[in-house]
């Protein structure tokens, strides 16, 4: 069976992040989400997947490649130009991208499905398409139904007693909201839905090609499901995700590693003395990171492979991806430091360099200086440091 994962966006809203990891490469305890998305449609019988990419293109490809090693096929479209030697992504929507496929042979032949490629799901697939079949449905959206007061921050469906899809609202107000049932992303279609989108030009599926459907009368459905479904859209998404995870709250992703401590688990050959540092779990620890004496770890929290953490710092409910050093006396609350950027849980972001405070957290393989430079010790207690 044939499916497609839309993998093209720059993931702007998941900021530092993509500026150098693609939305679907983003690593939940060390796997990249889009793997998660390979084993579900693996484990319904999809192994035919299609995966239009665009930015950071080949961080996508040279990761997955041919899908082998997934037990799936994968094949590419990507979408972009080389500008001066480099590729450059233009993306062309999520129908545009479906209909670019097409146009250069037809692939979609049968019922498929298509995933957006940076949520985390726990679906019966299965048993979804059997629905979208017996209802002669030529597209269906798979949604879910959200607490009243979380409605604003999604796109609502709106049905009829059959299920029939009548109309959209884009984050409505809670007053306004006809439904509390959202779009996630997933969808089931039939070749003749291309039919309804244009070749050549930018095209979406939500926006544009949904209310086509709407207006001209097609058999259009959206079946509401319970199944796990962690969006992650924003930076606070990927925070919670990463939390319901070593919380054990997230049932399709297991922690790696080894559980050295109750909660506390390890990847290869941590560098730490167990007796003589602070570590409350569930916490995560990379393999190959040095935990100097004096640390403190309250989790939830992840630290990432090949980091070093200084004596008397202190890492509590946050996340360090790789090769982070975080100086000693350093004190991090509901932080995320990745590469030269440390960002709090609402997505306000600090660069540490531009903010001269690259002596305080840095890449783990820089020279450090001796003596961090005086005058910026008022800039370090924005991150709660006590440098003296």
């Amino acid at each position: 069976m044939k499916a497609m994962i839309l993998a093209a966006g720059k993931g702007t809203r998941v900021r530092p992040i993509t500026f150098t990891i693609p939305k679907p490469m983003i690593p939940i305890l060390q796997k990249p989400v889009m793997e998660f998305l390979l084993e579900l449609l693996r484990k319904h019988g999809f192994d035919q997947i299609m995966v239009n990419v665009s930015h950071l293109a080949e961080e996508i490809e040279s990761y997955f490649r041919d899908g082998q090693r997934f037990g799936v096929q994968i094949a590419y479209s990507f979408e972009g130009s080389i500008v001066d030697g480099k590729l450059v992504g233009e993306a062309i929507g999520s129908a545009g991208g479906m209909r670019r496929i097409q146009d250069f042979s037809p692939f979609f032949d049968d019922t498929f499905v298509v995933l957006c490629g940076d949520a985390l799901i726990d679906l019966d697939l299965t048993e979804a398409v059997k629905w979208h079949r017996s209802k002669g449905s030529i597209a269906t959206i798979i949604t879910k139904s959200v607490p009243l007061e979380e409605v604003s921050s999604y796109g609502v469906v709106v049905t009829d007693e059959n299920n029939r899809v009548k109309a959209f609202q884009e984050k409505p107000s809670t007053d306004e909201a006809l439904s509390t049932n959202i779009n996630t992303g997933i969808y089931i279609f039939e070749p003749e839905v291309l039919d309804y989108i244009p070749s050549g030009i930018e095209y979406d599926i939500g926006s544009q090609l949904f209310p086509k459907l709407v207006a001209n009368h097609a058999p259009f459905y959206a079946i509401p499901m319970d199944f796990e479904w962690v969006d992650i859209g924003k930076v606070p998404d990927y925070w919670r995700a990463i939390r319901g995870v070593l919380l054990g709250e997230i049932k399709n992703v297991q922690i790696p590693g080894h559980e050295v401590a109750p909660g506390i688990y390890t990847g290869l050959n941590v560098a730490v003395n167990w007796d003589k540092v602070d570590i409350t779990g569930p916490v995560y620890i990379g393999g190959m990171t040095r935990i100097e004496d004096g640390a403190k770890i309250v989790g939830p929290a992840m630290i990432g492979p090949n980091c070093w953490i200084c004596s008397g710092a202190t890492v509590d409910n946050s996340v360090i991806f790789e090769w982070s050093r975080l100086g000693p006396g350093i004190r991090l609350v509901d932080k995320l430091v990745f590469g030269r950027y440390c960002v709090d849980k609402t997505g306000a972001t600090i660069d540490v360099q531009a903010a001269a405070l690259d002596w305080l957290i840095t890449d783990a393989r820089q020279t450090l200086p001796s003596q961090p430079p005086v005058e910026h010790q008022a800039i370090a207690e924005l991150l709660g440091t006590n440098v003296n």
